[in-house]
This record gives C-alpha cells, sequence and structure tokens, in this order.
C-alpha cells in the first residue's frame, strides 16, 4: 500500500484538491477538483459536469502526467499545513455508473508514481517537521 493510515485517513476525509495537467503549448493548467480516493488501489478518481469537454480532461488525452495535492491550514497561529501531493499519470476513461450511484460517466483517473507529504501525521512544531517523499511503488513507511 502506497499511502500511510494516517494519509489515508486524511485523503479520505478532503473533498477537493488541485489538479495540474499540462497543455498542448507546454504549459501548465491547475484546476480545483472534487475528487474520489480508493485506499485499496491508492487512485484517484475525479469527474464533473461535461468532462470530456473540459480542457483538463483533453490535456490528460494528449499528455497523462499529472500533479494533484490536497491540502489545508489547521492554523494560523502557529501556521500548520498539511500537505498530500501525488505526481504521476492519468488516464480519460469512461466508467459504467453502478445501480443507485450517478457516478459513471467521463472521469480522470489518477495512478500515483511519487507521494510526498507533509504534517499528515507529525504532531511536532511546525518548524521542525519533516517533508515525507517516496515513491508509490514502495510500501508506506
Amino acid at each position: 500500500m502506497p499511502f500511510t493510515q494516517a494519509e489515508i485517513a486524511y485523503l479520505s476525509a478532503q473533498r477537493i484538491g488541485r489538479l495540474a495537467t499540462v497543455q498542448p503549448s507546454g504549459t501548465l493548467q491547475v484546476s480545483p477538483v472534487c475528487y474520489r480516493f480508493d485506499p485499496d488501489t491508492g487512485r484517484f478518481d475525479i469527474a464533473g459536469m461535461n468532462m470530456a469537454a473540459s480542457r483538463k480532461y483533453r490535456n490528460i488525452v494528449a499528455n497523462g502526467r499529472v500533479a494533484f495535492v490536497v491540502d489545508d491550514l489547521t492554523s494560523i497561529d502557529p501556521w500548520r499545513v498539511r500537505c498530500v501531493e501525488i505526481r504521476g499519470h492519468a488516464e480519460a476513461i469512461t466508467v459504467p455508473a453502478s445501480p443507485g450511484d450517478r457516478r459513471g460517466g467521463d472521469i480522470i483517473r489518477i495512478h500515483p508514481e511519487r507521494i510526498i507529504s507533509f504534517g499528515i501525521d507529525d504532531d511536532r512544531a511546525p518548524d521542525q517537521l519533516t517533508v515525507h517523499v517516496r515513491n508509490a511503488a514502495d510500501s508506506a513507511p
């Protein structure tokens, strides 16, 4: 499993992240998106209205490299940030709706390759927090 239990709890509790995709010109596009995280597979699914017509979806079709960030600010005094950044590849796919579940259709599915987390399961003072970086293929520490 590529994620720690604390990261799984954090990612499962959050609802919005920021997806960075590569545009045809080579510039980056960052979009706030809602997501669904599957802790069993470690994948993230991003859906939305008219997803296949969106620039982010078309960017994925052309170039599947992505970065995805889920973060929040738990305190401003002291300043305390929590963050999980995913780097990897994504695919633009169509999934069928399950019975009783309207969430089928065109989605972006993110497959993590690199995981960077900060402040997720660390109670140390904000100036003493450590950034945790690892490959998704490696087991979580």
